[in-house]
Order: structure tokens, then sequence, then C-alpha cells
């Protein structure tokens, strides 16, 4: 394994792209689950991460609260969105290992989110795929230059696999 160099302003920014993923689709979730504030209590604890830049136990304790919410709601689509703000609010704990395991971290944000849109609208791919563009698009120099440290992806058969790849491969452009 590559150990490569991930400064604090990388995790910084990181951090504003993936809160700006994940927020996009925090409504999904809050109509399901209205009074579970978990995912949306993960995006606001990364915020004040990406302006202060300390990474801190309440940060690692929402992302595992945002997990914790994906699992107890009965809605793939909220679960979905919820997987997004815990893997936000993650984003800033990568680890300076070149491992898929990490560019999977990088990608969690966009990828949910894009998952989230498009299970809401009855798995119509083009809503997924309008999302992770929308992602693509979004994503800072600083973000494109950080995934390219790590492996690139592999494709895959299921359709998070797919939204995965497309990712990789474009942030990589």
């Amino acid at each position: 394994m590559n150990q490569v160099t991930i400064s604090e302003e990388d995790r910084r920014l990181l951090g504003l792209w993936a809160a700006d993923c994940a927020e996009r689709v925090l409504p999904l979730f809050e109509a399901r689950a209205p009074d579970d504030t978990r995912p949306r209590e993960a995006i606001e604890v990364l915020r004040v991460f990406t302006h202060t830049g300390k990474r801190t136990a309440q940060l690692r304790a929402a992302s595992w609260a945002g997990h914790k919410a994906a699992g107890e709601v009965d809605d793939p689509a909220a679960a979905a969105a919820a997987r997004a703000a815990c893997y936000a609010a993650a984003a800033p704990y990568i680890h300076t290992l070149a491992t898929p395991h990490q560019a999977k971290h990088i990608h969690g944000p966009a990828i949910y989110a894009a998952l989230a849109r498009e299970l809401s609208a009855g798995r119509d791919t083009a809503v997924g795929d309008e999302e992770l563009q929308w992602a693509i698009g979004h994503a800072s120099p600083e973000v494109r230059g950080l995934l390219r440290l790590m492996p690139a992806c592999e494709p895959g058969r299921s359709r998070l696999a797919v939204l995965r790849h497309h990712l990789d491969s474009a942030l990589r452009d």
C-alpha cells in the first residue's frame, strides 16, 4: 500500500463537498423520520469542522449516529440519504493509505445522495445520474486531486457500484 499525503486543507475541502452532496438529500430522510435529527446533526458537525479544521470525537460520533439512523428508517431512499450524511461526516477521517476502501470514503456522500434521489423517484436511474452530475460539477480541483491519490475504482454490477465507478472516472478526468 502506498502512503499518501493528505493535508488538513484537503480534509476541509473534502468535508465541504461531502456536506454539500449529503445536504441535498436530507429532506428525503426527514420526510420519513421527522423526529430523527441525527443525519442533519452529522452535517452540522461536519460544517463546524470545515470552519475550524478540528476533528473531534463529536464529529466521529455524529457519523456513527447517522449510520445508525440509516439502519433504523424503514424507507430505502431515506436510508441512503442518512448514509450520505454518515459518509460525509466521516470524510475528515480519511486515512493516508492509498486503498480502494479510502476511495470509497471519498465517493460515499455523492453516490449515496444519487442513490437516495433515484430510489425516491421509483428507481429512475436518470434521476440518480443527474444527482451524480451535480456532485461531479461541484467537486473542487482539490477533491479531484485527493481522489487521484487513491486507486481507481473497478466497475461492478450493483447500481451502487455503477454509480461509484462513474463518479470515480469522472472525477479523475
